[in-house]
Protein backbone atom coordinates (compact mmCIF):
# COMPACT_ATOMS: atom_id res chain seq x y z
CA UNK A 1 0.00 0.00 0.00
CA UNK A 2 1.40 3.36 -0.99
CA UNK A 3 0.96 6.31 1.37
CA UNK A 4 0.03 8.63 -1.48
CA UNK A 5 -3.22 6.69 -2.11
CA UNK A 6 -4.91 6.30 1.29
CA UNK A 7 -8.27 5.88 -0.41
CA UNK A 8 -7.39 2.29 -1.33
CA UNK A 9 -7.07 1.41 2.37
CA UNK A 10 -10.26 3.33 3.23
CA UNK A 11 -12.13 1.39 0.54
CA UNK A 12 -10.91 -1.92 1.97
CA UNK A 13 -11.84 -0.77 5.48
CA UNK A 14 -15.32 0.26 4.30
CA UNK A 15 -15.79 -3.04 2.49
CA UNK A 16 -15.06 -4.71 5.85
CA UNK A 17 -17.78 -2.63 7.55
CA UNK A 18 -15.92 0.47 8.83
CA UNK A 19 -18.34 3.37 8.22
CA UNK A 20 -15.72 5.87 9.41
CA UNK A 21 -13.61 4.89 6.41
CA UNK A 22 -16.42 6.00 4.11
CA UNK A 23 -16.55 9.35 5.89
CA UNK A 24 -12.79 9.80 5.37
CA UNK A 25 -13.19 8.87 1.71
CA UNK A 26 -15.97 11.42 1.13
CA UNK A 27 -14.03 14.17 2.93
CA UNK A 28 -10.88 13.39 0.97
CA UNK A 29 -12.65 13.91 -2.37
CA UNK A 30 -15.15 16.59 -1.30
CA UNK A 31 -13.35 19.66 -2.63
CA UNK A 32 -12.08 18.36 -5.99
CA UNK A 33 -15.27 16.46 -6.81
CA UNK A 34 -17.57 19.32 -5.83
CA UNK A 35 -15.47 21.82 -7.80
CA UNK A 36 -15.60 19.57 -10.85
CA UNK A 37 -19.38 19.20 -10.59
CA UNK A 38 -19.86 22.92 -10.00
CA UNK A 39 -17.85 23.78 -13.10
CA UNK A 40 -19.65 21.19 -15.21
CA UNK A 41 -23.07 22.53 -14.22
CA UNK A 42 -22.20 26.21 -14.77
CA UNK A 43 -24.96 27.46 -12.50
CA UNK A 44 -27.63 25.07 -13.78
CA UNK A 45 -29.22 22.88 -11.18
CA UNK A 46 -28.02 22.00 -7.73
CA UNK A 47 -24.39 20.77 -7.62
CA UNK A 48 -24.98 19.37 -4.12
CA UNK A 49 -27.67 17.10 -5.57
CA UNK A 50 -25.29 15.63 -8.14
CA UNK A 51 -22.55 15.37 -5.50
CA UNK A 52 -24.87 13.30 -3.32
CA UNK A 53 -26.04 11.20 -6.24
CA UNK A 54 -22.43 10.46 -7.22
CA UNK A 55 -21.75 9.17 -3.71
CA UNK A 56 -24.97 7.15 -3.65
CA UNK A 57 -23.97 5.38 -6.85
CA UNK A 58 -20.41 4.93 -5.66
CA UNK A 59 -21.58 3.43 -2.36
CA UNK A 60 -23.95 1.07 -4.18
CA UNK A 61 -21.08 -0.26 -6.28
CA UNK A 62 -18.30 0.00 -3.69
CA UNK A 63 -18.68 -3.58 -2.40
CA UNK A 64 -17.69 -4.84 -5.85
CA UNK A 65 -15.12 -2.09 -6.57
CA UNK A 66 -11.87 -3.51 -7.93
CA UNK A 67 -10.45 -0.60 -9.96
CA UNK A 68 -7.07 0.78 -8.94
CA UNK A 69 -7.89 4.44 -9.56
CA UNK A 70 -10.73 5.49 -7.31
CA UNK A 71 -10.56 9.18 -8.29
CA UNK A 72 -10.96 8.32 -11.96
CA UNK A 73 -13.87 6.00 -11.18
CA UNK A 74 -15.57 8.64 -9.02
CA UNK A 75 -15.15 11.43 -11.58
CA UNK A 76 -16.41 9.11 -14.31
CA UNK A 77 -19.60 8.59 -12.29
CA UNK A 78 -19.99 12.38 -11.96
CA UNK A 79 -19.39 12.95 -15.66
CA UNK A 80 -21.87 10.24 -16.66
CA UNK A 81 -24.52 11.67 -14.33
CA UNK A 82 -24.00 15.11 -15.83
CA UNK A 83 -24.26 13.78 -19.39
CA UNK A 84 -27.46 11.91 -18.47
CA UNK A 85 -28.97 15.08 -17.03
CA UNK A 86 -28.05 17.15 -20.10
CA UNK A 87 -29.63 14.52 -22.33
CA UNK A 88 -32.77 14.41 -20.19
CA UNK A 89 -33.09 18.22 -20.26
CA UNK A 90 -32.57 18.19 -24.02
CA UNK A 91 -35.28 15.58 -24.51
CA UNK A 92 -37.70 17.65 -22.48
CA UNK A 93 -36.89 20.78 -24.47
CA UNK A 94 -36.89 19.21 -27.94
CA UNK A 95 -40.02 18.99 -30.05
CA UNK A 96 -41.04 15.46 -31.03
CA UNK A 97 -38.88 14.17 -33.87
CA UNK A 98 -40.21 14.88 -37.32
CA UNK A 99 -39.53 12.99 -40.51
CA UNK A 100 -36.42 15.05 -41.34
CA UNK A 101 -34.82 15.84 -37.96
CA UNK A 102 -31.68 13.75 -38.40
CA UNK A 103 -29.58 12.47 -35.51
CA UNK A 104 -29.36 13.77 -31.98
CA UNK A 105 -25.82 15.09 -32.51
CA UNK A 106 -22.96 14.97 -30.06
CA UNK A 107 -23.75 15.69 -26.38
CA UNK A 108 -21.02 18.33 -26.40
CA UNK A 109 -23.23 20.45 -28.65
CA UNK A 110 -25.78 20.50 -25.82
CA UNK A 111 -23.30 21.70 -23.20
CA UNK A 112 -24.79 24.43 -21.01
CA UNK A 113 -24.59 28.04 -22.15
CA UNK A 114 -21.26 29.56 -21.14
CA UNK A 115 -22.28 33.24 -21.18
CA UNK A 116 -21.68 35.02 -17.88
CA UNK A 117 -24.67 35.58 -15.64
CA UNK A 118 -25.59 39.10 -14.44
CA UNK A 119 -24.12 38.43 -11.00
CA UNK A 120 -20.92 37.29 -12.71
CA UNK A 121 -20.65 40.62 -14.47
CA UNK A 122 -21.05 42.48 -11.16
CA UNK A 123 -18.27 40.41 -9.60
CA UNK A 124 -16.01 40.90 -12.62
CA UNK A 125 -13.17 42.44 -10.59
CA UNK A 126 -12.85 39.42 -8.35
CA UNK A 127 -9.97 37.29 -9.59
CA UNK A 128 -11.77 34.03 -8.78
CA UNK A 129 -14.74 35.17 -10.86
CA UNK A 130 -12.46 36.24 -13.69
CA UNK A 131 -10.87 32.81 -13.73
CA UNK A 132 -14.32 31.20 -13.85
CA UNK A 133 -15.32 33.53 -16.69
CA UNK A 134 -12.13 32.70 -18.56
CA UNK A 135 -12.87 28.99 -18.13
CA UNK A 136 -16.28 29.50 -19.69
CA UNK A 137 -14.57 30.87 -22.80
CA UNK A 138 -12.92 27.51 -23.39
CA UNK A 139 -14.54 24.93 -25.65
CA UNK A 140 -16.22 22.22 -23.54
CA UNK A 141 -13.66 19.51 -24.35
CA UNK A 142 -10.75 21.75 -23.30
CA UNK A 143 -12.57 23.03 -20.21
CA UNK A 144 -13.30 19.51 -19.04
CA UNK A 145 -9.68 18.41 -19.35
CA UNK A 146 -8.48 21.58 -17.60
CA UNK A 147 -10.89 20.95 -14.71
CA UNK A 148 -10.04 17.27 -14.37
CA UNK A 149 -6.36 18.16 -14.24
CA UNK A 150 -6.54 21.28 -12.05
CA UNK A 151 -9.46 20.49 -9.73
CA UNK A 152 -9.21 16.71 -9.52
CA UNK A 153 -5.42 16.55 -9.94
CA UNK A 154 -6.06 13.63 -12.27
CA UNK A 155 -3.10 12.33 -14.31
CA UNK A 156 -3.36 12.76 -18.07
CA UNK A 157 -3.30 8.99 -18.55
CA UNK A 158 -6.45 8.67 -16.43
CA UNK A 159 -8.08 11.69 -18.11
CA UNK A 160 -7.49 10.05 -21.48
CA UNK A 161 -9.01 6.79 -20.23
CA UNK A 162 -12.00 8.57 -18.66
CA UNK A 163 -12.79 10.55 -21.82
CA UNK A 164 -11.93 7.68 -24.16
CA UNK A 165 -9.31 9.71 -26.05
CA UNK A 166 -5.58 9.26 -26.62
CA UNK A 167 -3.16 10.73 -24.11
CA UNK A 168 -1.77 12.94 -26.89
CA UNK A 169 -5.25 14.36 -27.48
CA UNK A 170 -5.64 15.03 -23.75
CA UNK A 171 -2.27 16.78 -23.62
CA UNK A 172 -3.02 18.82 -26.73
CA UNK A 173 -6.40 19.95 -25.39
CA UNK A 174 -4.77 21.01 -22.13
CA UNK A 175 -2.14 22.97 -24.05
CA UNK A 176 -4.84 24.67 -26.14
CA UNK A 177 -6.77 25.49 -22.95
CA UNK A 178 -3.73 27.05 -21.31
CA UNK A 179 -2.93 29.02 -24.47
CA UNK A 180 -6.49 30.40 -24.51
CA UNK A 181 -6.58 31.17 -20.78
CA UNK A 182 -3.27 33.03 -20.77
CA UNK A 183 -4.42 36.10 -22.78
CA UNK A 184 -7.78 36.18 -20.99
CA UNK A 185 -6.09 36.45 -17.60
CA UNK A 186 -2.98 38.46 -18.48
CA UNK A 187 -4.64 41.79 -17.62
CA UNK A 188 -5.58 40.53 -14.14
CA UNK A 189 -2.00 39.39 -13.66
CA UNK A 190 -0.70 42.84 -14.64
CA UNK A 191 -3.12 44.56 -12.28
CA UNK A 192 -2.05 42.34 -9.38
CA UNK A 193 1.66 42.92 -10.01
CA UNK A 194 1.65 46.68 -10.62
CA UNK A 195 4.20 48.78 -8.72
Amino acid sequence: MQNDHPEQQWIKDYQRGDLGALERLVEHFRRPLFAYILNLQQGRGDPEEIFQEVWLRAIQHLPAYRDRNFAGWLFRIARNLFIDRVRMEQRRAEPPPGPDTGGQGDWIERWPDSRPSPDGIVADRDLGRRIQDALQELPPDQREIFLLRSEADMPFKEIARLLNISINTALARMRYALNKLRPLLIEDYRLLHRD
